[in-house]
């Protein structure tokens, strides 16, 4: 065989082993976001896929059991039992009636099993309401009025 044949053998080899490789981390890592009525709709084929849910956190849901959390999202009327299982502590922000973005896989018992949880703050980013001012305006304080009695003087002389 010819040099240059096995150098482009190698090559196809070395390339087709990349793109291999590449693909199969885009499909580990790849996560869709559905609502709960769409994760409910799936049925049994979102049990083992990476999902994204959000929704509401049902108030009176949250369920602390050493570094298990367990709680219920809500979206209209559909319901999530999601139970949280990582390593990284809750948000400050999440409590009930917070929204909250769970992060993992569907158990085959219908519980949403968590690896990661994201809560938002809504009060944080709204607008402030506008305020009105009611006060006058405010009038020249003691000094302005030095300065400009001090001015006139200079240009009346």
């Amino acid at each position: 065989m010819k040099t240059y044949a096995k150098f482009g053998i190698l090559t196809v080899l070395i390339v087709g082993s990349l793109v291999w490789l590449a693909m199969g981390g885009i499909r580990e890592t790849q996560t869709y976001y559905k609502t709960i009525p769409e994760l409910q709709k799936m049925g049994t084929k979102a049990q083992g896929q990476r999902l994204r849910v959000a929704g509401n956190v049902e108030a009176g849901s949250i369920l602390k059991d050493g570094s298990r959390v367990t709680f219920v999202l809500e979206q209209g009327a559909q319901h999530l039992k999601v139970a949280y299982n990582g390593n990284d502590p809750l948000p400050d922000t999440f409590k009930a009636g917070a929204q909250a973005l769970a992060d993992g896989q569907l158990g085959p018992n219908g519980i949403f099993e968590a690896n990661k949880i994201q809560a938002k703050c809504a009060s944080k980013y709204e607008a402030k309401p506008p305020q009105n001012l009611t006060h006058e305006a405010s009038t020249p304080s003691k000094i302005t009025e030095i300065k400009v009695q001090a001015l006139s003087s200079r240009s009346g002389s």
